[in-house]
């Protein structure tokens, strides 16, 4: 796959963000500050995978999961109606969508939940 492939594989997975909807939602905790949090925790992510490359090891790329991962621990620790069942199923869900897009099989982690599951607190 080359680099451009990768990067456009990676972004692609924004379409999957379930933020702008939680925000819709009418439930008080998702705001405009929270839903953006989400935003960039996933922009990040997504970000530092293109970083790193196409080509980058399996633990570099878990190395960017596990930042993103313990950055929705903090988020769900400052507000912990932030990630409820479904929303936890959505994030894991989007990680995996990602993890996918990054050449990682989600199956191979978390006892084959994925990757979030290596870490998550929620």
């Amino acid at each position: 796959m080359s680099m451009q492939d990768y990067q456009n594989k990676l972004k692609a997975a924004r379409a999957d963000y379930p933020f702008k909807r939680w925000g819709e939602s009418g439930l008080d905790q998702y705001t405009p500050e929270a839903c953006a949090a989400f935003t960039r925790i996933f922009d990040k992510l997504i970000a530092d995978l293109g970083k790193l490359g196409v080509n980058a090891a399996d633990d570099a790329k878990l190395a960017a999961f596990e930042q993103a991962v313990l950055a929705l621990n903090d988020l769900d620790d400052e507000d912990e109606r932030l990630i409820e069942t479904d929303e936890r199923e959505q994030l894991c869900e989007l990680v995996n969508t990602i993890a996918r897009a990054a050449g990682l099989d989600p199956k191979d982690y978390g006892d084959g939940e994925g990757p979030a599951s290596e870490w998550r607190e929620w």
